[in-house]
Formats: structure tokens, sequence, C-alpha cells
């Protein structure tokens, strides 16, 4: 069965687009507001500002998006922050990652003030995250987006056999502790991990965050697995190998192969990709009625 992270984000980004419509109708002078910070001009990290930028449009968020150059200092970043911190017009503030190689990341992640840490990457989040009998304010949204459609799909988690293939603050981290929270055994693997096929193969549930082509096969994968594939990696159309400028997505796993073997599985592109998105319009408007209500 395919998991549809693209029907599931549709209702979702529809009954968001209901409740901020039924509040403006009320308070005709409040919108939600979401400020964005991109350094550079990385082609990928364009695309995915501007798709975010498009559904904050349709559901009805104000986006305000700065632009600064790829030689920005920590500095200049900051303080575009601690503008947005203090405009009680943008209530989620989304700093497109990755940055420069030169810009102290945690520093500028950190500078975000909680309640408009609407990507979840604030060090105190992760830290309720990963706490028992705690509850972030905001969940880093590709995690939050995998847990909601496996909740979707009814997928139990509990005493399942977990591998997660990577280990970063964005994807790899957060939804192992997400899933350990729901009582699965979870493994973290990452690129200094010896014998990793030995171990996937023993999976109740995958999730692959490496940004390896197809690297999960379907020798790897045992009988009804099922399969989170967050990779997002271009490699050359096999329907066009004569021309090196056709690309074709494709996720970390080998859909074709592992498809056969699986129970659930997420598609690249049309999984986890547009699940992202809709958390990030959620929390967004969450942030938004936890401020309007306490300014009250």
């Amino acid at each position: 069965m395919i998991l549809d992270g693209k029907e599931l984000s549709k209702r979702i980004n529809n009954e968001i687009k209901q409740k901020i419509s039924g509040y403006c109708e009320k308070n005709k002078q409040i919108k939600p507001g979401l400020g964005v910070i991109i350094v550079g001009d990385r082609k990928d990290s364009l695309v995915y500002v501007n798709m975010k930028r498009k559904m904050c449009k349709q559901v009805g968020i104000e986006s305000r998006v700065i632009q600064l150059s790829a030689n920005s200092t920590t500095d200049n970043i900051l303080g575009i922050v601690q503008i947005f911190n203090n405009d009680p017009s943008v209530h989620g503030i989304l700093v497109q990652l990755p940055l420069p190689e030169h810009v102290d990341e945690e520093k500028v992640l950190a500078a975000v003030k909680i309640d408009k840490d609407v990507d979840g990457f604030h060090a105190c989040n992760i830290g309720n995250l990963a706490m028992s009998g705690r509850t972030p304010l905001f969940t880093p949204c590709t995690p939050l987006g995998c847990m909601r459609l496996l909740e979707e799909y009814k997928i139990p988690l509990e005493g399942k056999n977990v591998v997660v293939i990577g280990k970063s603050n964005i994807v790899g981290l957060p939804i192992s502790l997400m899933l350990m929270k729901k009582n699965a055994t979870v493994t973290v693997c990452n690129v200094h991990t010896t014998e990793l096929q030995s171990k996937t193969v023993q999976a109740d549930i995958i999730v692959s965050a490496c940004g390896q082509a197809q690297m999960v096969r379907g020798d790897w994968v045992k009988q009804d697995v099922v399969i989170i594939d967050i990779g997002i990696n271009h490699i050359q159309d096999p329907e066009h190998p004569d021309q090196p400028d056709k690309k074709k997505m494709v996720g970390d796993v080998h859909f074709e192969e592992v498809s056969e073997k699986s129970s659930h599985i997420t598609p690249v592109p049309g999984g986890v990709g547009p699940m992202t998105v809709a958390m990030l319009m959620e929390n967004t408007y969450h942030a938004f009625i936890r401020q309007v209500s306490s300014s009250c």
C-alpha cells in the first residue's frame, strides 16, 4: 500500500485553511504570519522556499521572505532573526537549511524565539522532545509528517523494530526520539555503521534519510516491511540515457524492488515531501493561535 502523503497533506492544508478563514472572519485585522530567511541561492533551497510560500498563500498565511547573500555573516542573519522575533505580525520563523558553512548554524537557530520556532529546531524544543513526560511547543516538520503518515495508516509502533538510516538534527535524531516515545525499539544507523544490511533486513519499519540514491535494495528488507523514504535524490533518467540533463527524482530506497516486499511504502515524490510543508503550515497556525491568545 502506498503511504500517500500528497492526499493526506491536502486534507490537512484544507483543515488549516478553514480554521484560519474562520478566525480571520471574526478578527479581520489579524492574520498568521511566517517569516522566512534564506541565505544564498542554492537551487534546492529556493525551490523549497517557493513551495512553502505558495502553500502559505493557499491556506491564508502571510509569508515574508528575506533572502541574504551567500557571504552574509552570522551577525547579519541574527539581525534578521531579531527583526522577526520582535515583529508581532510574524508568528513563526523559518531559517531555511542548510546555511553556508561559515555561518554558526546553532547560534542562529538558538536565537529564534521558542514560541516562533515553527521548524522545531530550538534546543529547548528538541530537549523536551527527548525527555519522557515532556512535550515540545513544536516538533520538526519532516519527522512530524512521517509520524502523521504512520498514524493515518494505523501502522503499529509499540514493540516494533525500527531502523533509522541517518542521524541528522533535522530528521534522524528527532524521528528516533518520537519513535522511542511510541515504545518502538529503535536502531539509528549512520555513515560509520558496519553491516548495515544485516540491520535493515531485520527491521519491521525502515526510515531512511541518508541522501544516497536507491541505496536500500530488495534484498535489504524482509517481507511486509514498512518503508518511510525521506530521501530526495536526482539521478540520470533511465528512459533518456542519451540526455544528461534529463534527471529523475528518487528516494534512498529502490522503490521498484522494495515495493514488491513492503506492506506500506512512501513514494518519492508524493510521500514525505508534501507532509513536511503541511506540518509547517500546521505549526505556524498553532504558533499564531498561541500568540494571539496570550496577548488577549
